[in-house]
Parts: structure tokens; sequence; C-alpha cells
């Protein structure tokens, strides 16, 4: 699984060009472990998540949509997608992206440089395929998937790790992540490579 990724930038990869590879596939399917992997192979490469686009708790709570969060509409779309145009289009720069802190719960601005000897940006997210204009400014496009009592255990584990007992945890996992799991898959047909670990 994870060589026919590699193979696949490699065969992708010129000297003069910058490469932007998404890492697209439902919550708890692998997309930041595979995306930390491409870096270690590709020493020059950097990840950028998606998930440094989540709009800030105290936002959500304004629009009333905390109970919702990883939904699409959580997410700022066009400050992602102007960041990937920036970084395509603007090699010789260093572009500051956002992280996100999993322990804070929140996105945490400028923290990731993108420095002009960055060949490869890997962008891993949930709805890469899904919003047109992010999937036009990916050279590459990967759907991970993985067996759903695996993604449902792992899931359950992060929102325990938030300090949610069994219960809600469950019902977080069921009513916000497996109803994003749902339209992420539609899109999963728009993806260059298929993998499921």
């Amino acid at each position: 699984m994870f060589s026919t990724v590699v193979e696949a930038i490699q065969a992708r990869q010129t000297a003069r060009q910058r490469l932007i590879v998404g890492i697209a596939g439902p919550p708890g399917a692998g997309k930041s472990t595979l995306a930390a992997r491409l870096t270690e192979v590709f020493a020059d490469g950097v990840v950028v998540p998606m998930d440094g686009f989540h709009l800030a708790n105290v936002e959500l709570a304004r629009l009333g949509h905390a109970d919702r969060k990883g939904a699409p509409f959580t997410f700022d779309l066009h400050g992602y997608a102007a960041l990937l145009r920036r970084i395509r289009e603007h090699p010789d720069e260093i572009i500051y992206a956002p992280s996100f802190d999993h322990v804070m719960n929140e996105p945490i601005a400028g923290s990731i440089p993108v420095h002009p000897t960055t060949s490869i940006v890997v962008t891993e997210g949930n709805y890469l395929l899904h919003w047109d204009a992010v999937r036009e400014l990916l050279d590459l496009t990967v759907y991970l998937d993985a067996p759903a009592d695996e993604r449902l255990a792992g899931l359950i584990e992060r929102q325990r790790s938030k300090g949610l007992d069994a219960h809600d945890a469950l019902d977080w996992v069921l009513r916000s992540d497996e109803a994003n799991a749902r339209l992420v898959q539609e899109s999963a047909k728009l993806a260059d490579l298929h993998l499921f670990r």
C-alpha cells in the first residue's frame, strides 16, 4: 500500500515543480499517519493538514455548530484553498500554514513553515476530494480507507482521550464522525489512487 503512493509521487516529481499530494478519507482511516510517513521518505516534504482550517471553538459556538465540529461547514474552505494556491504559485517564498492541536482541540496559526526548498507538500483531510476548489490544486490524490470496526475503535479512543466517557465518545462518533464519513465516501471515486489499510 505505502509503496504504491511513494511510486506515484516519484512518477510525478520534476526538478522544477513543487508537488502537492492530497490524502482524503473518512475520519479514523489513518490519513495523518500516512502523511507523516511520506515526509519520512521525502525528507524535503511537509504536511499541511486541512484540520488547521477548523473554525475556532468560540466561532463554532457562536454559529451553533459546536456539536458538529468536523462537518464541512465547520472549516474555512476558502482560506484552505487560498493557502494551497499560494503554496503552488509562490514556491520562492516561505509560507506559513496552520496546524491543529489535538490537546487544545484548536487550530494554531502560522505554525508550519513551507520553505522554498520544500518540493513535496502533503495535505490531508476528510474533504479534499469533496471540495472542487481544493481538488483542482492537487497534483496527486489518494483516498485512504480502513475497516469500519478499526476506524470506529480508533475514533472512540480519540474522543476518550479528550475526556469524554465511553457513552459520550460513542455518541459523538456515531452522530458526527460517521455522518462525515458517509459524505467523504461519496467523493472516493474522484481519487487517483485508492488504498485500504
